[in-house]
């Protein structure tokens, strides 16, 4: 199954809620919905988390519940925080980034020169045949 996500244990093979982790986690969620950063968020709800993990965190699905793992999250503060990151996210300016366009180009063809050398030091041969490369694009 993998790594077992904070706010829950492992009890006779089913995952059970750890209560005093899951509350940290609802705070997560709590502290992010009333303004606070990402990092802050985490730091108020006693978790040492940068940016990334406590965003990693509140995305992380198995908080709704599914066949193995018991809701901690309701559905509502799920959607919410998912809509509140994409609302910061976009007044940041990063979802409005363009894209570079796709360029396409011929492949480029190469041609490996005559083999006439051969060294026993691996190294030593790899830079004799990177050496033998010629591009037959001019």
């Amino acid at each position: 199954m993998g790594h077992t996500p904070f706010g829950y244990r492992i009890e006779n093979g089913k995952a059970v809620i750890d209560e005093a982790a899951a509350s940290q986690v609802r705070n997560l969620y709590k502290n992010y919905l009333r303004g606070l950063s990402l990092t802050n968020a985490a730091k108020e709800a006693g978790l040492a988390l940068l940016h990334a993990g406590a965003k990693r965190m509140m995305l992380n699905r198995h908080y709704l519940g599914d066949d193995f793992y018991p809701a901690i999250i309701d559905p509502a503060s799920f959607d919410a925080v998912s809509a509140e990151l994409t609302k910061r996210s976009t007044k940041l300016g990063r979802n409005d980034r363009c894209i570079a366009p796709i360029i396409k180009r011929p492949p480029t063809a190469f041609r490996l020169g005559d083999i006439t050398e051969n060294y026993e030091n691996p190294v030593r041969q790899a830079e004799y045949l990177y050496s033998l490369i010629e591009s037959e694009v001019k």
